[in-house]
Formats: structure tokens, sequence, C-alpha cells
């Protein structure tokens, strides 16, 4: 049995650093005036992706080295001299110091996020019927991003081109496959699935508004899951908004809570108090 412990976190955590990291890189590569970049101190990855980017911040803060006053000033400093907002994604498995010396500094929580998981052991069956599930091919770069972007914001129409250069950025991202499932030969959902280190990352999964509730989600996540299994992963990992549409249908898939993580962001530039 896989006990949700320090050890799992760490994998998880650094899972999700290192496909935010590749990120970056991938867009120092598609969009180089962002100056896009990424550090590790202190066993924390922190990625500068642009000022609004979902993935501009640090991840595994206190939980590979115990956090202290010197190395939080170190990191604070990356995300100021590229005048973006500090910000943690902190696993509770960090520690109650960790969450003390953030709040002594002046942070506060921004958000919260469900971590799930499963082990990675038996490939699903071969898709039959009208739905089938492939990895778009270099070429298709752009037809992914369409499809990605159509289903993220049928809400939110005024972040489509902002989707858009997501989708280019992911597209292009190392250690990455963008997946995209069809009906009847018509695309209709994308989803993309982040190794490393045998984790296997779920993201980006999205389905166009006329198409949804055909079972093309639980299309991608069967294929991606099968595809982990062929590259030897043991771990899944998703992470989604606590008691979204999202986390249920990740737990009908077989995949359990680890913890629930809390983003917390730095509220003033007041000088610090001491450790």
């Amino acid at each position: 049995m896989l006990f949700a412990d320090l050890d799992l976190s760490r994998r998880l955590e650094a899972a999700e650093a290192s496909a935010c990291a590749l990120f970056a890189e991938a867009r120092s590569g598609v969009f180089p005036h962002i100056g896009a970049c990424s550090i590790i101190h202190a066993g924390t990855c922190a990625v500068f992706d642009g000022v609004d980017s979902p993935c501009t911040q640090t991840f595994g803060l206190g939980l590979f080295e115990e956090l202290n006053g010197a190395s939080l000033d170190f990191i604070e400093q990356f995300f100021q001299e590229h005048e973006a907002p500090v910000l943690h994604e902190v696993s509770p498995f960090a520690g109650v110091s960790a969450l003390d010396l953030l709040c002594r500094r002046s942070y506060r929580p921004l958000e919260l996020s469900s971590v799930l998981y499963q082990p990675v052991e038996i490939a699903a069956p071969v898709q039959e019927g009208p739905i089938r599930v492939r990895i778009a091919g270099t070429e298709e770069a752009q037809l992914w991003s369409e499809i990605s972007a159509r289903g993220w914001a049928h809400d939110h129409p005024e972040l489509r081109e902002f989707l858009l250069e997501l989708g280019a950025v992911t597209s292009a991202r190392p250690q990455s496959y963008c997946f995209l499932a069809e009906m009847d030969g018509i695309p209709g959902a994308a989803g993309v699935l982040s190794v490393h280190e045998g984790v296997a990352l779920f993201g980006g999964a999205a389905t166009v508004p006329e198409m949804r509730r055909c079972g093309l989600q639980n299309a991608l996540l069967e294929e991606r899951m099968r595809f982990a299994s062929e590259l030897g992963c043991d771990l899944a990992m998703m992470v989604t908004l606590p008691g979204s549409d999202s986390q249920r249908n990740a737990q009908r898939n077989g995949f359990c809570i680890a913890y629930t993580r809390t983003k917390w962001r730095l509220h003033s530039q007041d000088p610090r108090s001491p450790d």
C-alpha cells in the first residue's frame, strides 16, 4: 500500500516542479522576451514564467530542506528581480515551522488545491468504439492549442489569447506529451501528460462545449494512464480544486487525495521578522 507521507509528497512536488521549470524553459524558446527561467535553492524550485503565469511560483518549499529566513530571502529576491509576485505552493508535509515562518513574514493564504495520486499498475484496455485518443503530432501543435483553449475559455472568453499562448508553450515543453481525444474523427478534447522520475503528471484536460458528457475525458485519462504504464511510470498524480468536478472525476477513476496544498502570497515588503 502506498501511504501519503513525506516521501510521497517529495516525489509529487518534484514532478510538478519539473513540469513548470520545463514549461519556463519552453517559453524562453517560444517567447524569449519574457525572460522565463527557474532556479533551485535549498531544495526549492522557483519558476518565473511571466508575471501573470500560473507557473510563476515555488514548489517544494521547506520539503527537501528545513526552511529558514536566509533561504526565503534568496527566493523572494529571485521573484522581486523579475517584478513578479512571490508565491509558494506549500505541502502540509513542510511542517508547522515553515508555515509559522511564512506567517511571520507577512504571507497570506491565497488558494487551496487537492493533490491526488494512484499507482500505475495495469495498462488500460485498447480503445474501441467511436472515441479515439492519440498523441498529437508536432504539426498539430496549433490544433491541440485550439481545442484546449476552446475547452477552457468557454466560460471566460476573455482568456482565449492567453490560453492559446499557454497551448503553444505546452506543445514545445520537453518531457511532455499532448493528447487529443476524437469522436468519430472530430477532435473534441485535449490533455497533457508530463513525466518525471517515474511520476506521471496528468494536467491540462479540457473538452469543447459541444462534445462534453460524451466520455472524452474518461478516454483521455485511460489512454494517458496506459501510456504512462508503457513509459515505466509507477505513480500517477493530478492537482485539482478541492471539491471540483475534476476532483470527483479523478476519484471515480481511482485517484486518492494525498493532501491539500496551500498557495501563499507575500503581501508586504516591510522589514522581515527574525527567525
